[in-house]
């Protein structure tokens, strides 16, 4: 999972439960509109068939739950609409390989380029060859280096994960006197995973009777959770929250509380699988919320391809091209709100 550029992206609620609301037409009857400046009667992309788009997607290889639905949203996306072809790769976490499928693809000279950038930093120059090939490239989540390597960047934010993360805890502990949080990170030399971190501390910052008393970083897989969560509930014999970067491993931590017989402790999880929203919803254990790290925004991205493709815009704004960044936001999923967001779950 993915690195952003800044928050200077822009806000827009979490892409899940249709990334096709984001696209629907918009138009005006109003006949003082004609007089004006505005764009309303801009072309924006709409669910009906138009241009022939054929998109390329490249992405790591699924070797995740949050990486799988990903791909996921990407071809159920494509497969809505009769007038986009989706041309797919393997995926690779091989930079070579990885740039090998793209340039493939831009050999092909598919219309527009969907990439997810094992490595953003690796894969700058061949996003810059598409876009030089005259391909537009909507960059999936982890960044390029140079923005002249995308035309619309569309992801997470990392800082804000973290800090609703840090929010959510605030509260359910703000009357709690010399409260003590736990944080079992990520992958400890990515970029998100420092944005996490800092998120989370800087939400902590508002609440003084809260301290972060330990801090272990696995590596987003089951077994990696259940043996950083273990080594984290024996050296602390008392804590009041957790707070875990990734649901996958999360359900390796939760196996370590269960062996450890430990409940004292509320845990927030983050991405949003849909073990965890199964989780929450029982509300028999320690997991009380989630915060999303949306896979929907591979939905949206296609959507954004497609418009690419036909020289359309997006509704509902009055610029006639679509933006260049799109920052997604990471809600905050507990027993009250996580019905609505249950369909949107990974495996």
């Amino acid at each position: 999972m993915p690195q952003i550029p800044s928050r200077r992206g822009i806000l827009f609620g979490t892409a899940a439960v249709g990334a096709g609301a984001f696209l629907t037409a918009c138009t005006s009857n109003d006949p003082k509109s004609e007089n004006t400046a505005s764009a309303t009667n801009q072309p924006a992309a709409d669910d009906k068939p138009g241009k022939q788009v054929t998109i390329g997607f490249a992405g790591p290889q699924a070797d995740h739950g949050w990486l799988n639905a990903i791909n996921d949203n990407a071809k159920n996306r494509a497969k809505k609409y009769s007038d986009v072809t989706l041309e797919i790769t393997e995926g690779s976490n091989d930079t070579a390989a990885q740039i090998g499928q793209i340039e493939t693809l831009i050999n092909k000279k598919v219309d527009v380029l969907v990439i997810l950038p094992a490595d953003g930093k690796a894969l700058t120059q061949v996003g810059l060859k598409a876009m030089r090939a005259g391909i537009p490239v909507v960059n999936l989540d982890r960044i390029f280096n140079s923005p002249q390597a995308y035309r619309c960047w569309i992801g997470g934010d990392n800082y804000g994960m973290g800090f609703n993360a840090g929010q959510y805890i605030g509260e359910k502990l703000k009357d709690k006197q010399d409260a003590k949080v736990v944080e079992l990170a990520g992958i400890d030399n990515l970029e998100l995973t420092k944005q996490r971190t800092q998120g989370f501390d800087d939400a902590l910052k508002n609440y003084p009777n809260i301290k972060k008393v330990a801090r272990q970083a696995a590596e987003f897989t089951v077994e990696s959770g259940q043996a950083k969560m273990a080594q984290l509930l024996q050296a602390q014999k008392q804590i009041d929250a957790l707070w875990n970067h990734d649901d996958d491993q999360g359900v390796g931590a939760l196996r370590a509380i269960d062996q450890a017989g430990r409940d004292e402790f509320l845990m927030v999880g983050g991405a949003g699988a849909l073990s965890a929203f199964e989780a929450i919803k029982a509300d028999n254990g320690v997991l009380k919320a989630t915060v999303l790290y949306p896979p929907t925004m591979a939905a949206s991205a296609i959507d954004l391809a497609r418009a690419l493709g036909q020289s359309k815009g997006v509704s509902g704004m009055a610029e006639f091209e679509i933006p260049a960044q799109i920052t997604l936001y990471s809600a905050v999923v507990d027993k009250d709100n996580v019905d609505q967001y249950m369909p949107t779950g990974f495996k």
